[in-house]
């Protein structure tokens, strides 16, 4: 029965895909990349609020705190908390940029702003570097949402089906499919979390047993240590500030805040954002009553949130959580397959092999690309599982990189191409080398550390070379009116 909801449920969300090709049969590049710039503000919020809640959060979540108790929520909760006002101010000054310049991907902004195809291409392989995985991160979670139904759905064959659903929603509506299957999505997803927390509550006599019994078993996973170890205080705090900054640097992210119709839907977007917090405390009771009640899950505890829901649902509603969980992943994976696909066919290329392809053979070779990314994704998935963990990890370490970059595009007009792109490189650098040499200097995140370094970088350099460029926050609702930079070269 809870297979059949799942599939029922999966093969509903086609017909939304399908919904949101009405009225755009025809499309053009942009209307398959950015939805015609043409999201209003609830489709747009359920777009950009589908990618900050995907399966990182029905299911790694409750299996962070399975695995590291109350220090992983204070981290998870803090970043995000933190991000929404950075949010508020900043991405409707991203949506005025995106809108002045034509861009259509990040590496599209950098370009166009400081008029630099040399720091275009900087910023597309490094976009590329950090995005790839985070496919194979989509795909992990979804193997662990079928492992609960092994061996009754053979998760490899679960995996082909879900790359196969996304790959069908961009082929019907480039961006536009991602964000209508949200409206399905989002409830499925929003209701499961409220019912199974709920539900453990009520098994369990409320929720203060399930906390007593944590802090008699494992009184250590409920506080946060002041130090000595890497989950101390100061590593937690500067990686809730490094990943708040970070949280809209992403190369998706941008290309989902360039879908938004208005300046004004973007703002009215980040300010019911936070709403969604409301799911994290039935999360965390979730969680605690794996822990407490629940064994055997030492070895997968991403397993708890499904465990705990297997435990207290009947079958039919264990389905319609799973296909929750699988859709927050397949939504995600759909948008990042297509951000990826974007920047190598529009700014690699379009804009270094084959300068001179319409707009038509650009989306050709984007749709051909998602293709075979999520199938490479899918292969390493199930053949190499690990193989790719290093750079999982890391990947946040680059998206942040970002952020001085697009805070010289809104705000410095001192900011020069070669001082962003020598920043940029410096910051990934210093990154991807304290990780892999295991040093955190003073305790702290080591991605805040790169990232002081490229701001020091940026600054330093822009100084000495020559350039100005005016920047967006600066800019009236006059000049992007007038703007038709979209329509002349690239």
């Amino acid at each position: 029965m809870a297979i059949a909801i799942l599939l029922v449920l999966l093969a509903g969300s086609l017909g939304l895909a399908m919904l949101s090709r009405r009225h755009h049969q025809t499309q053009n590049l942009e209307d398959f990349l950015v939805a015609g710039r043409s999201l209003r503000t609830p489709l747009f919020y359920l777009l950009a609020v589908g990618e900050i809640y995907s399966i990182g959060t029905i299911i790694g979540f409750p299996g962070g705190i399975y695995a590291g108790g109350a220090v992983y929520a204070v981290w998870f909760l803090g970043y995000i908390l933190l991000a929404y006002p950075i949010g508020y101010f900043v991405n409707p000054l991203l949506w005025r940029a995106g809108k002045y310049y034509g861009a259509e991907t990040g590496p599209d902004l950098f370009h166009r702003h400081f008029r630099s195809p040399g720091l275009m291409l900087v910023v597309a392989i490094a976009s590329m570097i950090f995005v790839i995985p985070w496919g194979q991160l989509q795909f992990a979670g979804l193997a662990v949402v079928l492992k609960a139904f092994d061996p009754h759905l053979n998760p490899v064959i679960g995996l082909v089906l879900a790359g196969g659903l996304a790959f069908v929603y961009i082929l019907l509506a480039g961006m536009r499919a991602p964000a209508m299957v949200s409206i399905l999505k989002d409830s499925l997803m929003i209701a499961s979390i409220l019912l199974v927390g709920i539900a453990v509550a009520v098994i369990s006599g409320g929720v203060l047993p399930i906390f007593h019994k944590m802090a008699s078993l494992s009184p250590h996973f409920l506080i946060v240590p002041i130090s000595g170890t890497k989950n101390a205080m100061p590593f937690v705090l500067t990686t809730i500030l490094f990943q708040a900054m970070g949280f809209y640097a992403t190369p998706f992210g941008m290309q989902y805040n360039f879908t938004a119709r208005s300046e004004e839907a973007v703002k009215k977007a980040q300010m019911v954002m936070p709403l969604y917090m409301i799911m994290y405390p039935f999360l965390i009771i979730s969680a605690f009553f794996s822990l407490a009640y629940l064994k055997g899950l030492q070895k997968s505890p991403d397993l708890s949130f499904m465990a705990a829901a297997m435990h207290v649902l009947p079958p039919w509603l264990v389905g319609a959580v799973a296909a929750g969980a699988s859709l927050s992943a397949i939504l995600v994976l759909a948008g990042v397959s297509l951000t990826i696909s974007s920047i190598a066919a529009k700014n690699l290329i379009r804009g270094y092999i084959a300068p001179h392809a319409t707009d038509f053979t650009v989306e050709k070779w984007t749709k051909v690309i998602v293709g075979v990314y999520l199938l490479i994704s899918i292969l390493l998935t199930v053949l190499t599982p690990t193989l790719m963990l290093n750079l999982i990890n890391t990947a946040y370490y680059g998206f942040t990189q970002f952020f001085p970059g697009l805070m010289a595009i809104l705000f410095w007009k001192k900011a020069t191409p070669v001082g962003v792109g020598v920043g940029l490189v410096v910051g990934d650098a210093v990154a991807l080398t304290l990780y892999f040499a295991h040093i955190t200097p003073w305790g702290w995140n080591l991605g805040l550390v790169a990232l002081l370094a490229n701001a020091f970088v940026t600054v330093s350099v822009s100084l000495i070379t020559k350039g100005e460029h005016k920047p967006v926050a600066f800019l009236s609702s006059e000049d992007i009116a007038s703007s038709q930079i979209a329509a002349t070269k690239e």
